[in-house]
């Protein structure tokens, strides 16, 4: 019994040594003897001790917040931007060989690819068209992460910081942009106001029973407003006689 009791000491030994589980999402990148062999996973996995080594590596989701960037745009405004990537690795086996850290390698490539897009264009650009430049930030992650084994599904920029003086400046042109946009709207309805009443007064003109219509309801609607005096309709045919001034004879 005692003879068996080191053996089994042993053997518990080498199983804890030798056994690992990996998770659904996990991989088991396997070295043996500084060699890799392959990646293994996901359940139980069976290394040899002292001889394997295995590296883990998660297959999830990864979240890269990438930190406020001082940037001068292709205008010269000076301005500070922020981002989140977020990517995943594809292949594990050159995820651990190509790159030293590519959660690193990641984030130092985002913030320099960050200035560089956002160096390019004009702040109007990256306010009114935010897609493009999330776009053209993702393609060239993606490219240059791609011998990584690492694929970035999306770019947003989150925050754009901009100084005091852009933003009073900003302020005075939209309010600038409203003033005209309402003195056009103004003009349009004053032109299409006069347009109408040119087209009433033909339409009046060539009737005269209804220009006397309009004249009365003209006369019953002052008569509504002023409550306190009368107001006495005068024909229209006394209107427009024609009066001749008196002749002095000497």
């Amino acid at each position: 019994m005692f003879t068996f009791l080191p053996a089994a000491v042993l053997i518990i030994l080498f199983l804890a040594a030798s056994l690992r589980v990996l998770n659904e999402y996990e991989r088991g990148v396997i070295f043996r003897l500084g060699r890799i062999i392959k990646a293994k996973g996901p359940g139980l996995i069976i290394l040899i001790p002292v001889v394997d080594r295995m590296v883990r590596v998660s297959l999830r989701v990864i979240t890269l917040d990438v930190p406020n960037q001082d940037v001068i745009t292709k205008d010269n405004v000076s301005i500070k931007v922020n981002a989140v990537v977020y990517f995943r690795v594809v292949d594990p086996v050159r995820s651990i060989i190509d790159v030293e850290d590519y959660m690193y390698a990641t984030s130092q490539l985002a913030q320099t690819t960050l200035r560089s897009v956002c160096g390019g264009v004009e702040l109007d650009e990256i306010l009114a068209h935010r897609d493009k430049v999330n776009n053209r930030i993702q393609e060239i992650l993606d490219q240059h992460t791609d011998p990584w084994g690492i694929k970035v599904g999306t770019v947003e920029v989150k925050y754009i910081d901009l100084p005091q003086e852009m933003q009073r400046a900003m302020a005075k042109q939209a309010e600038a942009e409203r003033e005209r946009r309402a003195k056009v709207i103004n003009a349009e309805g004053e032109f299409q106001a006069a347009d109408k009443l040119a087209q009433a007064a033909d339409i009046i003109g060539k009737s005269p029973g209804a220009l006397q219509l309009r004249y009365l309801q003209t006369m019953r609607e002052m008569a509504a407003e002023s409550q306190n005096s009368t107001v006495l309709p005068i024909p229209l045919d006394f209107l427009g006689m024609n009066w001749k001034a008196p002749v002095s004879k000497e």
